[in-house]
């Protein structure tokens, strides 16, 4: 039968037919979006769903009759009839993929499908540096820092794009762990989205749940019905400031810093999965989590999908939306500190479990004062959490940062705003890799200091609830940046939180060591 704009289906229920990768399909018309009927009712797990539903982050990106859409905005009955490709379907895929892993621009995996399609419906005569960075402003990366993402883009005709083959994947993927912190996977198949992300994997029968705003947990059939018993509504920016919750101590200071609310800003929402009596499996921490989903909300929704699935006798995937992952997620501890000319000092932090002894790891002269605070929820899991702060604070001199681990790092920024960094993490392992982490480190640390900050109300509730609120520098507005890797001979160690550290340090001397962060962000 010709793929038609609508029918009906043997129940009488209207559908809507269209075709998928070159098969013609038929959904229900029940008001889901092209996202979800792709994901969950025809199992095309390629797209994913990052912004849940905003339509703001790109990773949902498919060809609607070969044209770049963002399916999780789309309704199915939009493509009643009409042809659409899937990063699963392309054919030119395995090529990207390649590059993408060849050039490290891919780490997690989660943002990579969408970007395949934006990337190959780019005209050639737009495949400039240029041109590349302004086709990415519909799309969010939170690992790679952009950078390694153009130099796939800017390759050889794909027909010449560098393989794999002949290159270590297994140090690459040790390399990667110690970056990432958990175990990590490097290959092609990672930058088609394959990587083992939760959402995927859920059986085709699994409910879904989500939670309510006052925590309880709904199950429904699909997503759509559950979102709707959940009673989510879109999030939004807010027009409210951003705030500085901790005052400065007092005393006779050479340099004070104050620090906001961050958002981690990891691109896949909190998920898991569980099948009756069984073990819950979890989201993917690969790449672009930097320790933000170890900090309490990824094993809340492991628990209520295990918990859920016993009491439904049914598998159960339990997923946050994104707004969910904004007001439940962990967050960087908020600082206020002041430093003397002898190196010592107060910091007063967000009562954090292990948040003084991270900063003691490497400042031990400096006094902690912890404070309760209203906001979400706070966690040192999160990238150098705590040792960051007191590293920068201290601004040494010549610019290098140690790690507790003994890894060091320095950046230089220059006045066109390039920024070069040097690394000493012990044996390479694999130069890709450590290149693609440490640029990640680099647009991550850039964001911190001048342009990231979550706006959060008096009673400590965060008001920014869009993914491109929350001030991550997109592809657009990040410098060229340089890394060199100086192997050594000592074991290997993670590097690019040395570097994280040392750019941010950068970035703060390069505007005159300002009192509040983010320093470019008109509030």
């Amino acid at each position: 039968m010709p793929c038609g704009a609508a029918g009906r289906g043997s129940d009488g229920r209207v559908t809507v037919e269209f075709v998928v990768d070159g098969r013609h399909v038929s959904v229900e018309a029940d008001g889901a979006s092209l996202l979800e009927a792709l994901r969950d009712r025809l199992g095309v797990r390629g797209p994913k769903d990052g912004c849940s539903p905003q339509g703001q982050c790109g990773c949902c990106t498919v060809w609607v009759d070969g044209q770049p859409r963002v399916a999780c905005v789309t309704p199915v009955a939009r493509v009643a009839g009409r042809t659409v490709t899937t990063v699963d379907g392309l054919a030119e895929a395995p090529q990207w993929a390649e590059r993408l892993c060849a050039s490290g621009g891919s780490q997690c995996g989660f943002c990579t499908p969408g970007i395949i399609m934006r990337l190959a419906a780019l005209e050639p005569a737009r495949r400039t540096d240029d041109g590349v960075r302004h086709a990415l402003l519909a799309h969010l990366c939170r690992c790679t820092g952009w950078q390694t993402v153009v130099d796939a883009a800017l390759e050889p005709p794909l027909a010449e794009a560098t393989p794999t083959a002949g290159r270590d994947l297994a140090a690459a993927a040790a390399r990667a762990t110690l970056e990432g912190g958990s175990p990590q996977q490097v290959g092609p198949a990672v930058a088609l989205g394959r990587g083992g992300f939760a959402a995927d994997d859920a059986p085709a029968d699994a409910l879904v749940a989500m939670p309510t705003a006052d925590g309880t947990w709904v199950v429904a059939d699909t997503l759509t019905e559950a979102r709707r018993a959940a009673g989510k509504v879109q999030g939004r920016r807010t027009t409210e400031s951003l705030t500085w919750p901790i005052e400065v101590p007092e005393g006779d200071w050479v340099r004070t810093l104050q620090t906001t609310w961050v958002e981690p800003g990891y691109l896949e929402p909190d998920a898991a999965w569980c099948a009756p009596g069984g073990k819950p499996v979890l989201s993917l921490t690969n790449g672009g989590a930097f320790g933000g989903k170890a900090g309490g909300a990824t094993a809340q929704v492991a628990a209520a999908a295990r918990r859920l699935a016993d009491e439904h006798g049914r598998p159960v995937v339990a997923q946050y939306s994104r707004e969910d992952v904004v007001r439940r997620g962990p967050k960087r501890p908020p600082l206020a500190a002041g430093i003397r000319a002898d190196g010592t000092g107060v910091v007063r932090v967000a009562r954090t479990e292990g948040i003084a002894a991270a900063i003691h790891a490497v400042a031990p002269g400096l006094v902690v004062e912890e404070v309760d605070v209203a906001g979400p929820p706070t966690s040192v899991s999160l990238r150098a959490a705590g040792w960051a702060e007191a590293a920068i604070l201290l601004a040494p001199g010549d610019g290098w940062v140690t790690a507790p681990n003994g890894a060091t790092a320095r950046a230089e920024i220059g006045e066109d705003g390039r920024v070069g960094v040097t690394v000493r993490c012990g044996q390479v392992l694999d130069a890709t890799v450590l290149r693609s982490y440490c640029i990640g480190a680099t647009h991550m640390a850039l964001g911190w200091v001048r342009s990231e900050g979550l706006a959060v109300d008096a009673d400590g509730v965060p008001l920014d609830l869009t993914i491109r609120s929350f001030g991550i520098l997109r592809a657009v507005d990040t410098p060229a940046i340089h890394v060199e890797m100086e192997d050594g001979d000592g074991p290997p160690v993670n590097g690019s939180d040395a570097v994280f550290a040392a750019v941010a340090l950068a970035a703060w001397r390069a505007a005159g060591f300002p009192p509040r962060w983010p320093t470019m962000r008109a509030v």
